[in-house]
């Protein structure tokens, strides 16, 4: 049962929500509008057809039902909200639907984390609340910005406790309709099946729960794909889901391994002609803002497969170390790093991926000063990353004062969870590097604008996304090093 001041913090935290409703939202709203409307004026074999809008469906099976299942609600709020012809629609009932749809589905993940943490103590289920369902990223992308985030991050939750206390069958179908929900998780498919074959598949047993464990993920894989195979539909799909055409970074670079590569490429395109080398590069190459296909100028251009292979090979050690001591414990601190891997060096991925990580990172954050330390500097980085997805002026002051408190009280929070002095929970080069956002933001926000007014529009997000990524690939070498044969950290054993 939830004690008077959990109550307290989860209506404080509700009623932010309410006053989130009028803010800005970006296109993803008419996205997910349209996509209500594809899945209740179109037959099921058009759904992965429609080209009306330019927002087409390219979320697996499962998220198309759940538009379909929010746009039988919708048709009685306002009939013309579901209309394919109802381009950029968006009437104040429109509105008020779309995000009472995304506090409402957000109830799987107050559900999940109370539940993850029902054995801890008041202090830390207090603690975890505010972290994840208090997130400053969470509430910019899901909240303003507009996404279906929590009730996805929800069902990984789920998915992760359930395996993490012995409920296997539970966690791998909560992971098999989260993936048939939204494919980006697939990227914690290798951990999911390396742990369940040596813990779960064992024993004079293996074979029948390899059989269960089998049957299960195919269940829902048919439910998800099976009615759309019957209409021959499975090729449209699979190319509306892995779009490669769409190139290697988002419009606005996410904060990973190839913002890093990208500005490189765009320096050295710079200073070697000036050292009389030929370098042929297009007028704002990939600083554009479209999304497309570019070939770098200097370096060589990877291509998905590159990618991919770049994140099995940073998986590698985490997978071997579960290989050999599949442990209950080092489930979560596995999934964490899966995601976080996939962010640094995936194909196109987008700013808001890191959602996957910073989320169930925060059930681990008060173990140990080790953990809390991490936790902290990789979330504070990500909030920081995704606050120019806000770039409206009214809604400047809501995310500044947002990320601020949140990281003061987080900090207080993690401090007393874990039982250390606030001057230590950091070293000084943690500290040096996060105090170095105050600056980055004061010239983006305040110098750029009045230094060169419209040119070099992107500058402001570039420095941000390497700045950030500068942090976030300190926070992956450090993750990284746990998992290595011989590595011994006392404050981190468990993922040995």
């Amino acid at each position: 049962m939830l004690t008077t001041p959990e109550y307290r913090i989860l209506a404080a935290l509700a009623a932010v929500r309410l006053l989130l409703v009028p803010a800005y939202s970006s296109t993803d709203f008419e996205v997910h509008r349209n996509w209500m409307a594809i899945t209740h004026s179109l037959p099921l074999g058009k759904w992965y057809q429609d080209e009306t809008s330019e927002w087409t469906l390219d979320y697996p099976p499962l998220f198309a039902w759940f538009e379909w299942c929010l746009s039988q609600v919708a048709v009685y709020i306002d009939p013309q909200m579901v209309q394919l012809e109802s381009l950029n629609f968006s009437s104040n009932a429109c509105i008020v639907f779309q995000r009472s749809s995304v506090m409402v589905s957000e109830l799987v993940l107050v559900f999940a984390v109370a539940y993850a943490c029902r054995r801890a103590s008041e202090e830390k289920r207090m603690l975890m609340y505010l972290l994840i369902l208090g997130s400053p990223s969470l509430l910019l992308v899901d909240h303003i910005h507009f996404q279906y985030n929590g009730m996805l991050l929800g069902l990984l939750l789920w998915s992760i406790t359930w395996i993490r206390e012995g409920q296997h069958i539970a966690g791998s179908i909560a992971f098999a309709v989260l993936v048939n929900m939204k494919h980006l998780y697939a990227c914690l498919a290798p951990v999911y099946l390396i742990y369940l074959l040596r813990h779960y598949c064992r024993g004079p047993k293996a074979v029948q729960r390899f059989v269960a464990l089998g049957a299960a993920v195919v269940a829902v894989c048919g439910v998800s794909f099976g009615p759309f195979i019957g209409a021959g539909q499975l090729p449209q799909i699979l190319g509306r889901l892995f779009p490669f055409g769409r190139g290697l970074c988002h419009a606005y670079w996410a904060a990973n391994f190839w913002a890093l590569y990208s500005c490189a490429d765009k320096a050295l395109a710079v200073i070697l002609p000036r050292l009389g080398l030929p370098v042929t590069a297009p007028e704002a190459y990939m600083t554009g803002g479209l999304v497309q296909v570019t070939h770098f100028a200097v370096l060589p251009s990877p291509s998905p497969s590159i990618t991919l292979l770049l994140v099995l090979l940073a998986l590698l050690p985490c997978l071997f170390s579960l290989w050999r001591r599949p442990r209950p414990e080092s489930f979560l601190p596995a999934a964490v790093y899966a995601c976080l891997c996939s962010f640094m060096f995936g194909y196109h991925v987008h700013e808001k991926a890191i959602l996957m990580v910073t989320v169930p990172m925060a059930l681990a954050a008060a173990e140990s000063q080790w953990d809390a330390r991490q936790y902290f500097v990789l979330s504070t980085v990500a909030h920081v990353a995704l606050m120019p997805l806000l770039f409206t002026e009214q809604e400047y002051p809501i995310k500044v004062l947002m990320v601020l408190l949140h990281t003061a009280v987080a900090y207080w929070m993690l401090c007393r969870a874990v039982n250390t002095k606030a001057s230590t929970l950091l070293s000084k080069q943690q500290q040096a590097y996060l105090w170095g956002f105050a600056p980055l933001e004061i010239y983006c926000a305040a110098v750029h604008p009045l230094m060169f007014v419209s040119k070099l529009p992107f500058l402001p997000l570039l420095l941000t996304s390497v700045y950030s990524a500068l942090g976030l690939s300190f926070c992956w070498l450090q993750m990284a090093a746990c998992w290595l044969p011989r590595y011994s950290l006392s404050t981190h054993a468990h993922v040995q």
